[in-house]
């Protein structure tokens, strides 16, 4: 049975349950499973066919074990995927937008973002197990846009939790702020860091490397640090490739990328057996994932504000859990590198290393300019309307199709234009459609409080709130 262990060596392997509730590791790395399941190419065959609530429970089965009996996980999981949660009957369908070229729409949940594929799961994990465990938890997490709505929404009727979600103030935008402030609910805490999303993320770390606040408030994450959110996110690939051909096709996908988690996610469902040919990674002009598979160098630079604010990040936290395995699991090496990262702000890696990585993967920038004109030139052709991070990941899915047009590239399309009217106006001169539950949203009063980027001061509101 898989078990699970920090990137950093630190603590005995843990269960499912422990990284759910933990969240993060108390040595300050990530958890991975100390074993990759592998799936054969009739298991993934027999799996053409099945609803996408029926693909997750395969897909997930080995990384949860005998944590959560099998009828309750089939009941969390049909609750998540075959109600009326996403409002479309393939959950994650596929638009086509030319012979080899398609779009996986990742916004058909409530909050209209790819995070509800993954956090509608985790609320209700987590609501069972802390009911099973009679246990009350504190969720800290950090977003540069769409994680905190995603997150509030997965969590606002949790009976035993209290969720403080952070974001950098004034770099969301305003429906994504709206979407994550409007909610009133008494166990939702919304705080304005002033700072950016690093800043942010920062202080979660630093919260949760705090052992005694970790274990008064019995803390846990719900952004991608969480080993479940990153299990959830995997199956979506599988249901593509499946939806095209896999295993006795290839597929290629394109992921615009900030925080690593989401093409981590697609490296994951490589790493199991489903055949992806080639994993294109999108950034926009905060480029340091390109920048590293450019020249071995992981090195931070300053946040530059962009028109796909989500992806506006030079600290990709889940990018430790790929260079666990790019250092052949060597937890020491993995430390030796954070920590210079952490110091220094930069660390790199030797040339064999980086050839294995590129290998890998494909990495591709795109600037506002590139945003604009792939959002006109979509339209253009196809009629659809597509936000700036789409934009992002098609513009460097170009690159990719050319290299090999015979494989179908599925780049993802992880949010609903309506959450950027600006970028959609400034590149298309129209306003976006502003789905019903949107509408609503713009209406409603905010709660949040703001906050300097002072970690003392964080952690007095996070034990006020809990307190109340």
């Amino acid at each position: 049975m898989i078990r699970y262990v920090s990137t950093r060596g630190g603590g005995q392997p843990q269960s499912f349950t422990d990284v759910l509730l933990a969240g993060m590791a108390p040595d300050g790395g990530l958890y991975v499973p100390d074993e990759w399941p592998e799936l054969d190419a009739d298991f993934i065959r027999n799996l053409a066919g099945l609803s996408y609530g029926e693909v997750a429970l395969n897909v997930m089965a080995p990384f949860i074990g005998d944590s959560i009996a099998p009828d309750v996980l089939r009941r969390i999981v049909s609750e998540t995927y075959e109600g009326a949660v996403f409002d479309h009957r393939a959950v994650t369908p596929l638009q086509q937008l030319g012979p080899q070229a398609w779009l996986m729409e990742l916004y058909r949940g409530p909050t209209l973002s790819f995070k509800d594929y993954a956090l509608q799961l985790l609320g209700r994990l987590f609501d069972h197990v802390l009911s099973q465990q009679n246990r009350r938890m504190t969720i800290i997490g950090a977003t540069s846009g769409d994680t905190g709505s995603a997150a509030i929404e997965a969590c606002k009727t949790c009976r035993n939790i209290d969720i403080f979600i952070l974001h950098p103030k004034g770099r969301t935008s305003e429906i994504q702020r709206r979407q994550m402030t409007s909610v009133s609910a008494p166990n939702v805490h919304n705080i304005a860091i002033e700072g950016t999303f690093d800043d942010c993320q920062a202080l979660v770390k630093a919260c949760f490397a705090d052992e005694k606040l970790r274990n008064d408030l019995n803390l846990s994450a719900v952004n991608s640090i969480n080993w479940a959110r990153i299990m959830g996110q995997v199956v979506y690939y599988f249901a593509a490739a499946l939806a095209l051909g896999a295993p006795d096709r290839a597929v290629s996908f394109t992921v615009p990328t900030g925080n690593f988690g989401n093409v981590y996610a697609a490296w994951v469902a490589r790493r199991m057996g489903l055949p992806i040919h080639s994993l294109t990674i999108a950034t926009n002009r905060n480029d340091i994932i390109t920048r590293f598979f450019e020249s071995g160098e992981m090195k931070a630079d300053m946040v530059q504000p962009s028109l796909s604010p989500s992806m506006d990040i030079q600290v990709s936290s889940n990018f430790e859990r790929y260079l666990f395995d790019l250092l052949g699991r060597d937890a020491a090496a993995v430390r030796r590198l954070m920590g210079d990262f952490a110091a220094k702000k930069q660390f790199s890696v030797p040339l064999d290393l980086r050839i294995k990585a590129r290998a890998e993967f494909t990495a591709r920038r795109g600037g506002d300019d590139e945003t604009l004109a792939m959002m006109r030139a979509c339209y253009d052709a196809t009629g659809i309307v597509i936000d700036p991070h789409t934009a992002v990941g098609l513009h460097a899915a170009t690159g990719s199709m050319a290299a090999d047009p015979s494989v179908p590239m599925v780049v993802l399309a992880c949010a609903h234009p309506a959450k950027f009217p600006a970028a959609v106006q400034a590149a298309l001169g129209i306003d976006p459609v502003l789905p019903p539950r949107l509408a609503t949203v713009m209406k409603k009063a905010e709660h949040l409080m703001v906050l300097p980027n002072n970690l003392d001061r964080l952690k007095s509101v996070v034990r006020q709130g809990v307190a109340r």
